[in-house]
C-alpha cells in the first residue's frame, strides 16, 4: 500500500510543479487578494500622487494608474479606497481595511507598514506672508513661529521630529494648510511644494520660502504580517516600473512637475 501511494505521489509530481510554474503569482494573489479583488488605500490629499476633481467623480493620477496596472499583473479586480488626508490612508492598511498603498516613507508609520523603495521624490517647502521677516528656512525653528501642517502627513511626522523651538499646528489635512494656515494668521506653512504653489494663485499675499525643508521618499507599502514573497515581489514590481519608465511616462501623463522618478534601487 505504502508503495502505491509513494508511486502515485511521484507520478503526481511533475503535475504540481507544471501548475506553479504556470502560475509563479498564484501565492501573491492569496496574499494580497485572497478573494479576488485588491483593494488600493488611495490619498487624494497630495495631488502629486492622486487627486479628484469632485466627489462625483473618479480620482486618477500616478498612485492609481500604478494600482491598476498591478491588478492587472496580478490578474484580480481592483478596489479604489480613497481617504483626503495620507494618515488616514496609512491607518487603513495598518488596520488591514486595505491591502496596500501609496506613502512617504517613514520610520513611525514602518511599525506597521513594509515598504518598498521610493517611486517618486518630491518636496516639502514652507509659505510664509509676503510680509514675513522670514527668508530662509534654518529661520524658521524658532519658539515665536507656529508651524501649520497637515495632521499625520509625512511632513507633520518629520517636523515633529526635527522641530526644536517653533510649534506645530494641525490643518486637518494637507489641501487645508494653507486655508487654515491664512484664516489662523500663523507664521509658517508646510507641505508639498506643488500644492502650495498651486495654493499661491488663490492666495497672493504669500511667498514660498527658496529650496525645500525635506525630501519625501513616496513608495508602496503593505501590512507587516504579508508573506516575504509578497513584500519582495512589490519591491520588484516598483523597480521595474521605474526601469521600463511607466511611473516617468505616469508623472508626464498628468502634468506632474516638481516631482522626479527615484533611483533605481537593488532589492
Amino acid at each position: 500500500m505504502k508503495a502505491s501511494i509513494i508511486l502515485a505521489l511521484t507520478t503526481l509530481l511533475p503535475f504540481f510543479t507544471t501548475m506553479t510554474q504556470a502560475n509563479p503569482l498564484q501565492s501573491i494573489q492569496s496574499d494580497l487578494a485572497p478573494a479576488g479583488k485588491i483593494r488600493a488605500s488611495i490619498n487624494i490629499g497630495n495631488p502629486i500622487l492622486a487627486k479628484r476633481d469632485s466627489e462625483n467623480t473618479q480620482p486618477y493620477g500616478v498612485s492609481i494608474d500604478l494600482a491598476k496596472n498591478l491588478a492587472k499583473e496580478l490578474g484580480v479586480e481592483l478596489e479604489l479606497v480613497v481617504f483626503d488626508a495620507a494618515g488616514k490612508s496609512v491607518d487603513a492598511v495598518a488596520n488591514k481595511k486595505a491591502d496596500f498603498g501609496f506613502f512617504a516613507i517613514d520610520p513611525v508609520r514602518g511599525k506597521e507598514i513594509s515598504f518598498t523603495h521610493a517611486y517618486v521624490v518630491i518636496e516639502g517647502a514652507y509659505v510664509v506672508p509676503s510680509n514675513s521677516p522670514i527668508k530662509a528656512n534654518e529661520e524658521v525653528d524658532q519658539a515665536k513661529h507656529r508651524i501649520v501642517v497637515g495632521k499625520g502627513s509625512a511632513y507633520d511626522l518629520y517636523l515633529t521630529r526635527e522641530i526644536k523651538h517653533a510649534q506645530i499646528v494641525h490643518a486637518p489635512t494637507s489641501p487645508k494648510v494653507v486655508e487654515f494656515f491664512v484664516s489662523g494668521g500663523y507664521e509658517v506653512g508646510a507641505g508639498v511644494k506643488q500644492q502650495l504653489e498651486m495654493d499661491l494663485n488663490t492666495y497672493p499675499n504669500l511667498r514660498l520660502l527658496p529650496g525645500r525643508f525635506m525630501q519625501i521618499n513616496q513608495s508602496m507599502g503593505v501590512h507587516k504580517d504579508v508573506s516575504d514573497a509578497t513584500k519582495a515581489y512589490l519591491k520588484d514590481y516598483v523597480e521595474r516600473m521605474k526601469a521600463t519608465g511607466f511611473v516617468q511616462d505616469a508623472l508626464k501623463r498628468h502634468g506632474i512637475q516638481g516631482a522626479a522618478v527615484a533611483p533605481a534601487q537593488s532589492n
